[in-house]
């Protein structure tokens, strides 16, 4: 809430020490899909097909080339990248959210699944035409990720990641308006709760990669595309979702469950049993630079 997203696009990493000591609190963060992978793959949001159509026209990749996917989660966007005909490796930390996405993939050609942080990979001297992250690349050490995924591109490839923010609209209903007060009655305090942006406020700020650790000269300029979405519920399907994002998973359960089964109530009681979840999808997307700087 505030401005956040499904998956904060401001990188946990950031809390630690300037030169990231420890990368395990992160990691284990973000592995707590890991506990709910049917509930996430049933409710999150899958990535608008215009956003795939607009990574294949930029990149201009034909169709049997290799793609990396970082964090595939249960495999929403690595689907999408398959049906362009790419052959896609897909590398996700949970097992049991790559369980899932082995099952989703089971029926394509050229997917593979991988069980491992993009950190401790073995890439075994292989090397990609792209490397996309979709609503995963903040929970990646930014001080290995961007040279890694740098190294293992070929010339000339491309750096693409896709996420979600979530948004409102002037003048709509909206839930964390009608329930604020739950959320610091069971959680005061907490510096995650707070207001989505204004969709306007966030086309207008977003340039750049939308990330707190840039790749420096590691890639270009990237190219950004919008596209608005959005998903209706009711209050036990909205709370249902909330128990799939970082934000909530993170509350000790004797805090979330109370809290996220009063969010449903209010729903019911104050807004017809009708909720929107809106987002502004992103593709973000730029070339490798042709050379890696010196350090």
């Amino acid at each position: 809430m505030g401005t956040v997203t499904d998956d904060p696009q401001d990188s946990p990493h950031r809390a630690n020490s300037p030169h990231h000591a420890d990368r395990s609190g992160a990691r284990r963060l973000g592995r707590v899909f890991n506990d709910v992978p049917e509930l996430y793959d049933r409710l999150r949001p899958g990535y608008p097909d215009e956003l795939f159509a607009g990574l294949a026209a930029v990149t201009g990749l034909d169709g049997s080339a290799p793609v990396l996917e970082i964090g595939c989660g249960t495999g929403q966007a690595t689907r999408s990248l398959a049906a362009l005909g790419w052959r896609v490796t897909a590398v996700e930390p949970g097992t049991a959210m790559a369980a899932l996405a082995r099952r989703r993939t089971a029926g394509l050609r050229d997917v593979t699944i991988e069980t491992s942080t993009f950190e401790d990979w073995d890439a075994r001297g292989r090397h990609f035409g792209a490397v996309v992250a979709a609503s995963s690349w903040h929970w990646v050490d930014p001080e290995i990720g961007w040279r890694r995924a740098h190294d293992v591109l070929g010339p000339g490839g491309w750096m693409a990641l896709l996420g979600h923010v979530v948004v409102r609209r002037p003048g709509e209903t909206e839930v964390y308006a009608e329930t604020a007060d739950l959320h610091e009655r069971f959680a005061p305090g907490n510096p995650d709760w707070g207001h989505p942006p204004l969709e306007d406020d966030v086309r207008a700020g977003g340039e750049g990669w939308g990330t707190a650790d840039g790749p420096g000269a590691l890639f270009g300029a990237p190219i950004v595309r919008w596209q608005p979405t959005v998903q209706w519920f009711d209050g036990t399907g909205f709370a249902d979702l909330l128990r799939t994002t970082s934000v909530y998973r993170k509350l000790d359960p004797g805090v979330r469950e109370p809290l996220l089964d009063a969010v449903a109530e209010r729903i019911r009681t104050h807004m017809g049993d009708r909720a929107p979840r809106r987002y502004l999808s992103v593709l973000r997307v730029a070339r490798r630079a042709p050379r890696r700087p010196v350090s």
